[in-house]
C-alpha cells in the first residue's frame, strides 16, 4: 500500500469513529499535533484514546479529503471537517509523516 493509500485509510478510520484501525497504521511512537507546535495526542495509545474522547463529544465527526499529494516520506491533505451534521465545516492542512509503511506524525495547519 502506498503512503496515500495509507493516509486514505486512516481518513476512512477515523470518518468510521474506529480509532483502534487508525492506530493500527502509526508508528509505536507516533503522533498528531499542530503545526510545529504542541503534540496534541502523543503515542498510539495516547491517539487512541484522544480519538476516542473526540468520537465521543463529536459523534457525527468526519472529514472529506478536499486536495492530496504524496511528497516523499509526506502525504499532504487539505480535509474539510465537520463536527456534526449542522455545524459549520472548518479547513486543515494535515501532514502525514512517514517512517516506512507507518505513520509516525501528523501535524494540522489550521
Amino acid at each position: 500500500m502506498s503512503r496515500l493509500e495509507t493516509a486514505r485509510q486512516m481518513i476512512a478510520h477515523y470518518n468510521a469513529q474506529d480509532a483502534d484501525a487508525y492506530v493500527v497504521l502509526m508508528t509505536e511512537d507516533a503522533c498528531e499535533a499542530g503545526y510545529r507546535g504542541a503534540v496534541v495526542r502523543e503515542g498510539r495509545e495516547g491517539t487512541r484514546e484522544g480519538l476516542r474522547k473526540m468520537f465521543a463529544e463529536f459523534p457525527e465527526n468526519r472529514a472529506e479529503i478536499l486536495w492530496s499529494n504524496e511528497l516523499g516520506d509526506h502525504v499532504v491533505f487539505h480535509e474539510r471537517v465537520w463536527r456534526s451534521a449542522d455545524a459549520e465545516p472548518f479547513d486543515v492542512v494535515a501532514i502525514y509523516s512517514f517512517e516506512g509503511d507507518k505513520c509516525s506524525r501528523v501535524e494540522f495547519v489550521r
